[in-house]
């Protein structure tokens, strides 16, 4: 199979990390997980190679996920940190709601309601906050989570 082709080797300090992660048991279990893939994959000093499905077996993973994980390892410049989650730059979806919006629906909620309303009611305000151009479109459930935040 092709992802039985690459090849980890581990320096010492290397494998000491991780095997303080993997015995620490404070990390994410994902980063447990591939500490020991990358553990049992590891050919320094003399130890026998395991294959990638034996491996995978064992950890109860899958084969992909083990050759994965030897990837990232001889991708990364700083070899350990290649078991640690990769953030996010940017979140997928831009906020629609920024500071201009929340002032105006505060805006909004602290005046007077339109004429036959005793109160606003978040329906109201997300139609007013069209109506008045401060943003294309917003849910009455967008209005509450925001009014809600300031509680």
């Amino acid at each position: 199979m092709k992802y039985q082709s690459l090849r980890i080797t581990l320096t010492t300090e290397e494998r000491k990390e991780l095997e303080k992660i993997v015995r620490s048991g404070t990390a994410q279990a994902k980063e447990i997980r591939r500490a020991n893939i990358l553990l049992s994959v590891d050919e320094s000093g003399g130890r026998k190679r395991m294959k990638d499905v034996v491996v995978a077996h064992m950890l109860g993973t899958t084969p992909q996920t083990v050759c994965q994980v030897k990837k990232d390892y001889l991708r990364n410049p700083r070899k350990v940190d290649s078991i640690k989650r990769k953030k996010r730059e940017t979140p997928p979806v831009p906020a629609k709601i920024d500071g201009n919006v929340e002032a105006h629906i505060i805006a909004i909620a602290c005046s007077n309601p339109p004429a036959g309303y005793g109160r606003w009611t978040l329906r109201l305000i997300a139609d007013r906050m069209v109506e008045l151009d401060y943003i294309d479109t917003i849910s009455h459930t967008a209005v509450g989570k925001t009014l809600k935040k300031l509680v």
